[in-house]
């Protein structure tokens, strides 16, 4: 049995890759899809499908940076009985990288959220890196910074 983490991750790996098929095996019947940047929502794994075969230019090539999210959890009580946390267990993000046929490249943040173990609903945003305004870095360290 696949946990919340195994399908959150290997979702963010096909959606990098436009693995639809991947995609589809991991998609609650009732999955829907958010892109609130252009006020779109994709209702079914069909036209998800069709959007990808049909992007100009070819499919854009991505790499997963991170995947977060917790598990649900399991404790004892003061009784000796089991019982189940949850609250977070179906809430995943993950956060990758795209370039897209043109060259471009987008960093992009995915939220999830399973219900029955499958992808139920996802919202996606893309934002294009950008150089930081010098007005800011007095307080502020780039990412090749030593933490």
């Amino acid at each position: 049995m696949s946990t919340n983490e195994d399908v959150a991750r290997a979702y963010a790996e096909a959606a990098c890759q436009f693995d639809v098929g991947v995609q589809d095996r991991l998609r609650h019947p009732g999955w829907q899809a958010s892109w609130p940047q252009s006020g779109e929502r994709v209702i079914s794994k069909e036209n998800y499908r069709r959007i990808v075969e049909s992007y100009p230019g070819g499919r854009p090539v991505g790499h997963v940076q991170r995947v977060v999210g917790a598990e649900d959890r399991w404790v004892v009580t003061g009784a000796n009985t089991i019982q189940r946390i949850a609250g977070s267990g179906d809430f995943w993000w993950s956060e990758w990288r795209m370039t897209y046929p043109d060259q471009r490249t987008y960093d992009c943040v995915q939220l999830l959220e399973l219900r029955d173990g499958l992808v139920w609903r996802e919202t996606v945003y893309w934002a294009e890196p950008f150089a930081a305004p010098d007005w800011r870095s007095t307080w502020v360290s780039g990412p090749d910074d030593a933490a």
